[in-house]
């Protein structure tokens, strides 16, 4: 699950879904739908960006 391809899909995809959930799902559903989303996405986002900056440093 550490491969760029599938970190990409999940920052991506998460971004999406926590971005749109709560205008299509009412209430605290939609908004725990969108935390939930974000969260994973944000760690995906953290893991691409932290193995871009070890990318660096071996360059």
């Amino acid at each position: 699950m550490s491969s760029k391809p599938v970190l990409w899909f999940l920052f991506l995809f998460n971004l999406v879904v926590a971005a749109v959930a709560p205008f299509v799902v009412d209430s605290a559903q939609g908004v725990a739908t969108a935390v939930g989303m974000g969260v994973v996405s944000l760690g995906a986002g953290s893991v691409l960006l932290k193995g871009r900056k070890q990318g660096q440093h071996a360059a």
